[in-house]
């Protein structure tokens, strides 16, 4: 097996000569992942159609994209490789990437995609939020049963996951919850938060993230040993056994950032776009996942459901 290292070395001069190959072509659009996620690859695979649509395709259009390691340096090194190539744009999934991108991108503009931000996202920042009303999310949990103690994992180091882990607290006093949070960082710290959280919560909320996100059956399997309840905002996480999710659209996240990318390279200036919010926010109820549990939906909470898994 090769040396990490070395792993990285040959990716980088990998990326290095498709950028090079790519000078050729009238417009290369670079894209990279905060981590590699079903997500982030259905936004990209909707954003690559979208701007075949707008004219944006081979072999007039080079798009390359990029899954660094999910970390700080390799998001930090992806970015710098881009800026010494000069692609026409970058387009980064997930805050972490977006947020480095944006601080980092040497004049080249940046389109945000399914990036979860605050009340006042950063100056200048342009794309597509992932928000969604996490009071909606606790509201339907209360709505099933009166829960009082919710356990919340989250990733402290993804701007996204810390995000929905603070909004989790402030809502938290006017439903009369406490909040327990596990904070994961590798699968021995998710090991250790579920282990504290099967004892002491009634509701399990997984918050976006990636470690998280590749470690979600594992999260839904040892909760559902203990009857505990899984709830996220994860797309697709009510299929995977969450009772509920609340979640955005990746194929509306990847066509709405083609639109802005689309605008940019006809001249649009970044400072003068912004972070659109998703029209499409699907709750979804797990019915199926419920029952197994002995968990009753009342039908007030169905009624309000976009999605029923049956």
């Amino acid at each position: 097996m090769r040396h990490p290292a070395l792993k990285i070395a040959l990716a980088a001069s990998a990326l290095m000569a498709i950028l090079a190959s790519s000078t050729a072509h009238a417009t290369v659009i670079a894209a990279m992942m905060s981590s590699d996620q079903p997500r982030y690859r259905e936004a990209h695979r909707a954003f690559v159609k979208s701007m075949a649509m707008r004219g944006y395709a081979a072999p007039g259009t080079e798009i390359i994209l990029q899954a660094p390691n999910p970390d700080p340096l390799s998001w930090s090194n992806t970015v710098r490789k881009f800026n010494a190539h000069r692609p026409d744009l970058i387009v980064a999934y997930g805050a972490p990437a977006a947020l480095i991108a944006f601080q980092e991108a040497d004049q080249i503009p940046v389109v945000s995609v399914d990036v979860l931000t605050g009340d006042h996202p950063q100056k200048g920042m342009c794309g597509v939020s992932s928000r969604v009303p996490m009071v909606t999310l606790l509201k339907t949990i209360q709505d099933i049963r009166p829960y009082r103690r919710i356990g919340v994992l989250y990733t402290p180091r993804e701007a996204g996951s810390q995000g929905q882990l603070d909004e989790i607290k402030k809502l938290s006093v006017q439903f009369g919850m406490t909040v327990l949070g596990g904070s994961v960082t590798s699968p021995a710290t998710l090991e250790t938060a579920l282990n504290n959280m099967l004892d002491k919560a009634e509701v399990i909320v997984a918050t976006e993230g990636g470690l998280i996100s590749t470690q979600f059956d594992r999260i839904v399997s040892r909760a559902r040993a203990r009857n505990i309840p899984v709830v996220s905002t994860m797309p697709d996480a009510a299929v995977n056994g969450a009772i509920v999710s609340l979640e955005i659209n990746p194929q509306e996240q990847g066509h709405l950032a083609a639109g802005m990318a689309s605008r940019i390279l006809e001249g649009a200036k970044t400072e003068h776009l912004s972070l659109l919010t998703p029209h499409r926010i699907d709750l979804v109820i797990n019915m199926r996942a419920a029952r197994l549990m002995g968990i009753e939906v009342p039908f007030s909470v169905l009624r309000t459901a976009t999605r029923l898994i049956k």
